[in-house]
C-alpha cells in the first residue's frame, strides 16, 4: 500500500530477501536431484548475495547479483520456480490448517454453550424483547449487536385484523414448535430451526428460531402479558381449549393444528413478536489438564456424549459443559434447595454455595424424575463421574441420563472469548 514512498534500496533488499528464501528451499528440497555442478553455482549465487546484503550494496549490485541467483534457480529450482506468491499463500494456508487442527485435537478446543443448563455461570441463547416497534434497535445498531453479542432479530407481524391463536401440534404431548425445518448458520452451516406459527382471522406468520433456543419463550413473548417463565406460557397454551377459527392456509395442514386463543387482538401489520436472540457463551476448552491430573467435585467440566446410552437423538454424539458433583464412590443426595454430598452439603465451589442459599439468580438444586428423586441418595460406580447443571430446574443431566464415563471427559472451560459482555474472561 506505502510501496510508492518507499527507496529503491529498500525494494531491492526487500526483493533480495525473497529470493535467498526461495534458494534455501530449492537446496534443501532438491539437494539430492540438483547435479553437483548446478547445486554448487545456486550455493555461491546464494553466498554472493548474502554478502552484498551485509555490504549494504547499493540497488544496482543487489539486482545484478539477484538476477544471477535467478538464473540458477531458474535451471534448477524444479517446481518451486517460477517463485509463486499463489504457491507461497497456499502452503502458508495448509500449514496454518494443520496446526489449527492439531492445537484443536490437543491443546485447546472452541466450544458454544447453546442451552441455559449452566446458567447463570454460563449463558446458552438469551433474548432482549421489544414490546414497542421505537424500542427496537436500528440499522446500525442492529450491526453493532450482531457483531458484538452475536445478536439476530426475530419479528412476526399480524397478516390481518383479528385475535391471535397459537398452532401447535396436534400429535405432541405438550406445546411447542409446529414442526423442525432446515436452515443455514452464517448462511453456509447447515442447522435445525424451530418454527413457530400463529393465525390472525385464517392467516398464518411464523417465526424460525434455533432449535435449541426455549420454544416457551416465544409463546411468552407473543402473550404478551406478566408471566414467572417459560413455563407458565406452556402451562397456560397446555390447558386452553381448542380455538375455533378457520385455518385457511396453503402451507399447514389444519386437521394436524391445534388452534390456542391468547386473548390478544391486534391490527394488520401490528407486531406479534420482536425480539433479538443473542448467541451462548462461546469459550475455549483445555484439553490438556486432565490427561495429568483428574478433574475435582466443583469443576466444570467438558464431556463427549458417545457413550451415554440414554442421550439419544441429535445429542447422542456431541459434546457437553455440566458441573462435576460426584466422583466414583461418593454418595449424592438432593436436600432442595442444597445438594449433600456424603453426608454433608456439597461444597468446591462457589456455584454450589449460591445455588444453597438461592443467591444470585442461582435457583437451588431440585429433585430428579429418573436418579435423585425426593429422599433418595445414588452412590457413583468406578469410573464414573455425575455431572449436573448450575440451573438445576432447567438441566438435563445426570439425574436424567445417567453417570459420565471417565474416559469421555475432554477438559475445562479456560477463557469465554465470545460475546464480548461482562463474563469475557476468564472462565469460572
Amino acid at each position: 500500500m506505502f510501496g510508492i514512498f518507499t527507496s529503491e534500496q529498500s525494494k531491492a533488499r526487500h526483493d533480495a530477501k525473497n529470493w535467498l528464501h526461495l534458494a534455501s528451499k530449492v537446496i534443501h528440497y532438491r539437494r539430492d536431484q540438483i547435479p553437483a555442478q548446478e547445486l554448487n553455482a545456486i550455493l555461491q549465487a546464494e553466498n554472493d548475495l548474502k554478502n552484498r546484503m551485509e555490504e549494504r550494496a547499493d540497488a544496482a549490485k543487489l539486482r545484478a547479483t539477484i538476477e544471477r541467483l535467478e538464473g540458477c534457480l531458474r535451471r534448477s529450482g524444479g517446481s518451486h520456480y517460477p517463485k509463486s506468491g499463489m504457491a507461497d499463500n497456499v502452503e502458508f494456508a495448509l500449514v496454518a490448517l494443520i496446526l489449527f487442527l492439531g492445537i484443536r485435537a490437543f491443546l485447546v478446543q472452541p466450544f458454544k454453550i447453546p442451552t441455559n443448563s449452566m446458567w447463570p455461570t454460563y449463558f446458552g441463547m438469551t433474548y432482549d424483547a421489544y414490546a414497542e416497534v421505537a424500542e427496537e434497535p436500528g440499522g446500525v445498531a442492529e450491526m453493532f449487536r450482531f457483531a458484538a453479542f452475536g445478536a439476530k432479530t426475530y419479528r412476526a407481524d399480524a397478516p390481518a385484523d383479528g385475535e391471535v391463536f397459537v398452532a401447535l401440534p396436534l400429535d405432541k404431548g405438550m406445546p411447542q414448535a409446529v414442526r423442525t425445518v432446515a436452515g443455514r448458520k452464517w448462511g453456509v452451516i447447515p442447522a435445525r430451526l424451530a418454527e413457530h406459527v400463529f393465525v390472525v382471522n385464517g392467516q398464518a406468520v411464523s417465526v424460525a428460531v434455533p432449535e435449541e433456543f426455549e420454544f416457551g419463550r416465544v409463546y411468552q413473548l407473543a402473550l404478551q402479558r406478566p408471566m414467572s417463565g417459560p413455563d407458565a406460557a406452556v402451562s397456560l397454551l397446555r390447558a386452553s381449549p381448542r380455538g375455533t377459527n378457520a385455518f385457511i392456509t396453503t402451507d399447514y395442514r389444519a386437521e394436524s393444528m391445534r388452534l390456542v386463543p391468547t386473548g390478544r387482538h391486534v391490527k394488520k401489520g401490528e407486531r406479534i413478536v420482536s425480539f433479538d436472540i443473542l448467541t451462548g457463551d462461546q469459550l475455549f476448552v483445555d484439553r490438556v489438564s486432565y490427561h495429568f491430573t483428574a478433574p475435582k467435585v466443583g469443576d466444570a467440566f467438558v464431556f463427549r456424549t458417545d457413550n451415554i446410552p440414554e442421550i439419544t437423538g441429535a445429542n447422542a454424539n456431541s459434546y457437553y459443559i455440566k458441573r462435576l458433583v460426584g466422583e466414583p464412590g461418593d454418595e449424592l443426595e438432593i436436600r432442595s434447595p442444597e445438594l449433600w454430598r456424603n453426608g454433608a452439603p456439597i461444597t468446591g465451589s462457589e456455584a454450589f454455595a449460591k445455588n444453597a442459599r438461592q443467591e444470585d439468580r442461582y435457583p437451588g438444586y431440585t429433585y430428579g424424575e429418573t436418579r435423585l428423586a425426593a429422599g433418595a441418595t445414588l452412590k457413583i460406580p468406578a469410573d464414573s463421574f455425575f455431572a449436573m447443571g448450575d440451573n438445576s430446574p432447567n438441566s438435563a443431566d445426570s439425574r436424567r441420563w445417567g453417570f459420565v464415563p471417565a474416559a469421555d471427559v475432554v477438559g475445562r472451560p479456560l477463557f469465554i472469548y465470545y460475546p464480548f459482555t461482562r463474563r469475557w474472561g476468564p472462565a469460572r
